[in-house]
């Protein structure tokens, strides 16, 4: 569900900082990217499991999330997402639950065992962020001076 948009046009020419400042940022997220995949794999999660659990639990404002819903924070396709849920599902880790005010929604929830691995991984995370939060403080600083 990738979309191709065409970069913003500058008035400026990027400078050879800009260039090192945006190739260590998306170092520095392809750097958390392999951390967070090898942590998930770590307690027997696909990646895209992990990010699925993490979604479901972070869902703004504590509100329901629907299949719908996920597949929009996920950005992959709504069949991509109900053949992800399934899996969460025979694993033990989500639960389906009819809306009791429109019965035609399905709303997505995590079991117990979803909640430990979740809390498991979401304190390595934030522990790798914060190993990481000087580079990206110095980054964005960079950024605003261009």
């Amino acid at each position: 569900m990738a979309t191709t948009k065409k970069p913003a046009s500058t008035a400026r020419r990027p400078s050879r900082a800009d260039y090192e400042t945006l190739a260590e940022f998306r170092y520095l997220i392809r750097r958390f990217l392999e951390f967070s995949q090898s942590a998930a794999r770590g307690v027997g999660l696909a990646p895209a499991q992990h990010q699925a659990l993490l979604a479901i639990k972070g869902n703004p404002d504590g509100t329901s999330m629907t299949i719908g819903d996920l597949a929009a924070r996920l950005c992959i396709r709504h069949h991509s997402t109900v053949e992800l849920v399934d899996r969460l599902a025979a694993a033990g880790l989500v639960v389906r639950r009819t809306d009791p005010q429109d019965h035609r929604r399905v709303i997505l929830g995590l079991t117990r065992s979803a909640e430990k691995h979740l809390a498991e991984l979401s304190a390595a995370h934030l522990d790798e962020l914060a190993r990481l939060r000087p580079s990206l403080r110095r980054l964005l600083k960079l950024g605003r001076q261009s």
